[in-house]
């Protein structure tokens, strides 16, 4: 009994270093998503780039020149992102601390190697909630075996890591998290109907009760869930942007993760998971 007991601080310790590792660190990365992602100019993003292209607004440190007035400057897109740690796992860990720019023979395969682990992170950020989850305590094995492994693969060589088949990972853990959600929305003690990747964009779904829903990679933007009740809801890979979230609560909710509270807009009564904080920019 002692052993065990020891055994499970022993994993308690490791999922919370893990989750510190699973928060972007800027600082400790070398401006990757602002050199090897691409986006367009849009509503998101003031200006057109291309991948591998460093953003014009990167410094020479590798911070962001408008930080402070992202908003403002057309890049709300910025604001809403986050890498989940792989920013820093590939700059400290994968190339060992050297930056592209003192080694600009490592820039195409660091860029390429960046959105993999990113990907690999994220999943790591889904396990490591599950593990979490009392509901989901028959799952707790196979979920810290899947953790486990989707750790060691983000320590592969660059060279690994470009030619890894993310795709067939991830569809293996998503099955596994499909079955946690299951675990997790059954306690809402009724079948609830099955939104997975509806359409629901600008829906009208004030109020509306959608405890235990399935919504995981719904699309929400600019739907109106002011005062909705998403207790016990699977929100994993659903778009909530600009979607209304004044008064709606979210406590109990599964996989929501920071990015998509930053998209969406909510107020001081928007009740939020633990772990996930208020926006500066709701009301």
């Amino acid at each position: 009994m002692n052993v065990q007991r020891e055994d499970q601080g022993q994993d308690r310790d490791q999922d919370r270093d893990r989750g510190q590792d699973l928060q972007g660190d800027c600082g400790s990365c070398f401006g990757l998503c602002c050199a090897a992602l691409p986006f367009s100019r849009s509503a998101d993003f003031a200006i057109d780039k291309d991948a591998g292209t460093p953003c014009s607004n990167l410094r020479t440190d590798f911070r962001c020149g408008i930080h402070t007035r992202l908003r403002e400057s057309g890049f709300s897109g910025c604001t809403v992102y986050d890498c989940f740690g792989a920013g820093q796992k590939v700059s400290q860990v994968t190339f060992g601390g050297t930056d592209w720019r003192q080694a600009p023979d490592t820039a195409q395969q660091m860029f390429a190697v960046f959105p993999v682990v990113r990907q690999l992170h994220e999943l790591l950020r889904y396990l490591a909630e599950a593990l979490t989850l009392k509901s989901a305590r028959s799952l707790h094995a196979e979920l810290r075996r899947a953790l486990d492994e989707t750790e060691r693969l983000t320590l592969s060589t660059p060279d690994v890591l470009v030619k890894l088949d993310v795709s067939a990972h991830r569809q293996e853990v998503s099955a596994l998290l499909l079955r946690t959600s299951e675990l997790v929305r059954a306690e809402a003690g009724r079948k609830k109907k099955d939104r997975r990747g509806a359409d629901l964009m600008g829906a009208r779904l004030r109020g509306a009760d959608l405890r235990g829903a399935n919504l995981r990679g719904a699309y929400l933007i600019a739907a109106d869930l002011t005062g909705a009740d998403l207790r016990l809801a699977d929100l994993i890979g659903a778009d909530l942007r600009d979607a209304a979230l004044a008064g709606a609560d979210l406590t109990g909710s599964i996989f929501l993760t920071q990015p998509q509270v930053n998209a969406a807009k909510g107020d001081a009564g928007t009740r939020l998971p633990p772990g996930l904080t208020r926006p500066a920019h709701w009301e």
